[in-house]
């Protein structure tokens, strides 16, 4: 059964991969999943030093969905790179490692300090984070932004670049031929969309960041339409994200012209699902007398 997925310089087994935010940096699933059968993972979104993140409540189920205001917390890539990447070299699953920045400096930094890390199989730029150095706009929310900050990563490394787009724009396709022009060698499409949950019994928002990233089944059918847009605007390779709970929900994107899915939410409800949708996908390999996938 043949289920690969060429991205490119990126070769996949299978297209089902886990999402950055919702599956540690790894290690914390290996009791629940094999990681050896999963396609690969997106670590949790790193930086240059440690971040706390926000203050709480950050997390609140909304209805068929949740939104998080975690803020991006994490060990940052010094501690990463000394006390997780190690155990992860007894798997052959794909890291994708995540990360941020809040300069062009600060992405290029992060890109050059993975480059020569042979384990790390790709990068995944998450760009739907302000620029403090240039008063605060996100480098998701102008074309000639995605470009710059693109432009910049891809000259500090050789690896290969997948870039993930933020919902919350005008047009989508835009950023994403600016990300593709800029040497990007694959999209993740999308990250989350900006909500908010009110406490009526306080009369505030529930996140004590007022707002957060909405993720869950309720944004299956905008993030699917914004996988279509993307794949007929670029030539390079999508990886859709957003809602995936089943193997039908992953046939869906693939049919819109994703090439690979990252599960997100689905993890804290079931940790084991991406092994349950692979399943369902070989499932649907058999019944189709072996045609493959879309």
């Amino acid at each position: 059964m043949d289920l690969s997925v060429n991205l490119g310089k990126l070769q996949l087994a299978h297209p089902v991969l886990a999402a950055s935010g919702t599956f540690g940096y790894g290690l914390e699933y290996a009791p629940f999943v094999d990681l050896n059968r999963l396609a690969g993972f997106a670590t949790k979104g790193l930086s240059l030093k440690p971040r706390q993140g926000n203050p709480v409540p950050r997390m609140v189920e909304t209805p068929s969905g949740m939104l998080n205001a975690i803020g991006l917390e994490n060990i940052g890539l010094e501690a990463f790179l000394r006390d997780k990447l190690p155990l992860l070299h007894a798997y052959k699953t794909k890291i994708i490692v995540n990360f941020f920045g809040e300069s062009l400096e600060e992405y290029a930094e992060m890109a050059a300090a993975l480059d020569s890390v042979e384990r790390v199989d790709a990068l995944e730029m998450n760009i739907s984070c302000p620029n403090v150095s240039a008063g605060g706009t996100f480098f998701s929310s102008e074309s000639g932004i995605v470009e710059q900050v693109v432009q910049a990563t891809r000259r500090a490394t050789e690896k290969f670049l997948i870039v993930k787009l933020s919902p919350n724009v005008t047009d989508i396709a835009e950023m994403a031929r600016a990300a593709e022009g800029a040497g990007a060698e694959a999209l993740s499409v999308a990250n989350t969309y900006v909500g908010m949950k009110m406490d009526v019994e306080r009369g505030q928002p529930y996140l004590a960041n007022a707002t957060g990233g909405l993720s869950g089944p309720a944004i299956k059918p905008i993030t699917l339409a914004l996988v279509r847009q993307c794949a007929l605007a670029v030539k390079i390779p999508i990886i859709g994200i957003g809602g995936i709970t089943n193997a039908e929900d992953a046939l869906e994107y693939l049919m819109a012209g994703a090439k690979a899915v990252q599960v997100g939410t689905a993890n804290f409800i079931d940790p084991a699902v991406t092994m349950k949708i692979l399943d369902g996908l070989e499932s649907h390999y058999r019944k189709t007398g072996g045609k493959g996938l879309p």
